[in-house]
């Protein structure tokens, strides 16, 4: 597949400095909207002098103070809301860690913006008014359903609504309606592949969760796909916030006409320039990415794959380890079901890694562990089907033992 065209041209190839002039004036907009009633994020600018929108500069915006998920969790569930309870016309979340969910309302302009930039994610993919789309995120709250199905309808494009699960019947429908791209999670793009021969899909927009440069080689070799990263989280808008396009270099482009980035000691950092119903002003997404200049016709800022989060960046016998450097690894030389345990039973952490496989790798990989991560794990080598699978959604990867935890069969 060769470069696809962009969805919005004006937009997406617009003049770095005019898209700045935008987004300062967005800023100063919703400066101004937040001061002007007694949400947390009014009174924390208040509180650090700022009045009016014009007190503020895009240059500046490091200077203001943050939101993080805790803060919604203290106001649960709609406490940090700016739009009026009837200009609310749906709501999305995410199930939460604790029992704390987190709720976002969505004001129809929201909805708009969300359909927006999806068009313009699957654009880049490749997708067209001809294009048939097979949709495997789940529909509800979580929001990859949904965003996908909004963006497919503003291109024109069929969308498939399949949601997650029943993976007999997935197949199925693939191989009789035949699309041209294939949406869901890279965990169950490969959980597909165990089922799919030759198909007529040509590109995969895969998210959700954090995946590595290994699984989309490893996905595309199985499915014989182009295989793309779409990034979002809820708080911001879902996806759509950042999106690979065939000609971004394996970077994702930023819709930051509408979601200003920063990163701050590698977290990402968004302010939703032109959200109503809970606009947010620098969230801390909690996820550890970098960022970079255009490629290619748009001049969108880029973002890398995620690198992992930063609360789950493990902290073994003094040294920083992101479970997507594991992956790596793993993925080298054993099938993609693995699950990595953080092991703090004792006073002293241990990391395990569990994989499948027929062979007897343990020793090799134990040994690229040690080469590429400085510290020593204990490599389980089990037999295939014996890990969890995850039918569709988010693959669990990581488990964390602590004192009086029984440990998982096969693993000491």
């Amino acid at each position: 597949m060769t470069a696809a065209e962009p969805f919005d041209p004006k937009i997406e190839c617009m003049d770095p400095e005019a898209r700045r002039e935008l987004q300062e004036q967005r800023l100063r907009s919703l400066v101004d909207r937040l001061l002007q009633t007694d949400n947390l994020q009014g009174a924390r600018l208040k509180e650090i002098g700022v009045t009016r929108g014009t007190d503020v500069r895009l240059d500046e915006i490091h200077l203001l103070p943050t939101i993080t998920k805790q803060d919604l969790w203290d106001h649960y569930p709609f406490g940090l809301q700016l739009a009026a309870r009837e200009d609310v016309v749906c709501v999305h979340g995410s199930s939460g860690t604790g029992g704390r969910p987190t709720l976002i309302p969505y004001t129809a302009h929201d909805v708009e913006i969300w359909s927006e930039v999806m068009a313009r994610a699957l654009r880049g993919a490749g997708a067209t008014e001809q294009s048939i789309i097979h949709n495997a995120y789940g529909y509800g709250l979580f929001t990859g359903g949904l965003g996908v199905h909004h963006g497919g309808l503003k291109l024109k494009a069929t969308v498939i609504p399949m949601s997650g699960g029943m993976t007999e019947r997935q197949v199925r429908l693939i191989n009789d309606l035949k699309p041209d791209v294939l949406c869901c999670t890279p965990s169950y793009a490969l959980r597909l592949a165990d089922d799919l021969q030759e198909t007529s899909i040509k590109v995969g927009v895969f998210g959700a969760e954090p995946w590595t440069e290994e699984m989309r080689q490893e996905i595309e070799r199985r499915l014989g796909i182009r295989a793309l990263d779409i990034y979002g989280l809820s708080e911001i808008i879902g996806p759509g916030v950042a999106c690979e396009s065939l000609d971004s270099e394996g970077l994702l482009n930023i819709a930051e006409d509408h979601f200003y980035p920063e990163t701050q000691d590698g977290e990402l950092i968004f302010t939703t320039l032109t959200k109503t119903g809970m606009p947010l002003l620098r969230y801390r997404t909690g996820d550890v990415a970098t960022l970079h200049g255009p490629a290619g016709r748009r001049t969108l800022t880029r973002m890398s794959k995620l690198k992992g989060r930063k609360d789950d960046m493990l902290v073994i016998r003094g040294v920083n380890v992101f479970p997507t450097e594991i992956e790596a690894v793993v993925l080298e030389h054993a099938s993609p079901h693995y699950l990595i345990v953080e092991d703090r039973r004792t006073t002293t952490a241990h990391l395990h890694v569990a994989v499948e496989s027929t062979q007897d790798i343990e020793q090799q990989l134990t040994g690229k562990l040690r080469e590429r991560l400085g510290i020593t794990c204990q490599v389980h080598v089990l037999e295939p089907g014996k890990l969890p699978r995850t039918e569709v959604g988010k693959a669990q990867r990581l488990a964390r033992w602590t004192q009086g935890q029984a440990p998982i069969d096969g693993l000491t």
